[in-house]
């Protein structure tokens, strides 16, 4: 779970093959970001103005009594906080007054794309370890708490400044999570209700087992956490003042459709089917998609695979890409 010392590409292909969260001590110490961060907070805005393109950013803001823990409103018909467009520097300027202040509003900007908000920043902390073109994404703010969700991209999270605890769950564990909408979301991906619950409410019943299996991993400044696609994680910021940059990418990209789009055109075109008929598709699924007694037409000479053989997948997307236009 944890590896010390430098990331070779070597080292990391091997991370990323075994699908499992590692976490990569002292990974970003040597950034200029994080050398600026190390210095002074004061040091560390200063960096980060010199790159600054003038763009309007999205914050989020919360009152003083959800204690930086960004989440639905009770009811789940919205979210206990607000979002405010604002120039990034008066965002950061904000976020450092607060910062000294716990009786002021909490407040962050997030998943900011360097080469938009910061451009030249992301030629100083490429990752040669990553394809290239692949940028990072700014997270700055006060002391908060992001609800536990995942994403659709293999992630390496690298804190700059303060600290960030995750706590992290295994995709498996989705039922156990109680998930919330999938189309009212906080940032675009749908989120766990039980793990931001107490420990114990009545209404999630199968959480307090998967809580106690859960793997909660501490960063400090230069520290970082390769993350799996599809894995479960709370993010919880712990310092008044808090800054990590994250990379996403796909580390196992076969084409130029996402996984997550034909989850959802399953749900439409085989969710509301009888229980039978449901396993029914379970087992083609199983044989033609997760393929565990390996490829369908490993019986057949190589030649005779058709729109199954090598490179020959966009034969079977041209002909799903007609039957959804009708």
């Amino acid at each position: 779970m944890e590896h010390i010392g430098p990331v070779l590409s070597e080292t990391f292909a091997a991370i990323t093959e075994a699908c499992a969260p590692v976490v990569l001590r002292g990974f970003g110490s040597d950034w200029p970001v994080v050398r600026a961060a190390a210095q002074s907070r004061s040091a560390l805005l200063a960096y980060l103005a010199g790159f600054d393109a003038g763009h309007p950013a999205e914050a989020f803001v919360g009152a003083p009594d959800i204690a930086g823990r960004y989440d639905y409103a009770a009811n789940l018909d919205g979210f206990n906080f607000a979002r405010e467009t604002m120039p990034l520097a008066g965002a950061l300027a904000r976020i450092a007054a607060a910062a000294d202040d716990v009786q002021a509003p909490s407040i962050y900007v997030g998943s900011l794309p360097v080469e938009r908000y910061l451009p030249g920043f992301a030629e100083e902390h490429a990752l040669s370890v990553l394809p290239a073109g692949v940028n990072p994404r700014a997270w700055i703010g006060t002391a908060s708490t992001i609800a536990c969700h995942y994403d659709t991209f293999d992630n390496i999270a690298c804190v700059v400044a303060g600290q960030r605890r995750f706590t992290l769950y295994p995709p498996h564990a989705i039922g156990d999570l109680y998930v919330g909408p999938i189309d009212l979301t906080m940032a675009g991906q749908p989120t766990s209700l039980a793990a931001g619950a107490p420990l114990g409410d009545p209404r999630y019943p199968r959480y307090a087992a998967t809580h106690a299996r859960a793997v909660t991993v501490e960063l400090e400044p230069g520290d970082a956490l390769y993350l799996p696609k599809l894995w479960w994680h709370r993010v919880d910021a712990t310092a008044p003042f808090n800054m990590l940059l994250n990379y996403w990418w796909d580390s196992a990209s076969v084409g130029p459709d996402a996984p997550y789009t034909t989850l959802l055109l399953a749900m439409t075109a085989i969710a509301g089917r009888p229980e039978r008929e449901r396993a029914a598709w379970r087992a083609y699924f199983d044989h033609y998609v997760f393929r565990p007694d390996g490829h369908p037409l490993a019986h057949l000479p190589e030649e005779r695979h058709g729109a199954l053989g090598r490179n020959q997948l966009g034969r079977i997307r041209a002909v799903v890409m007609k039957l959804l236009r009708g």
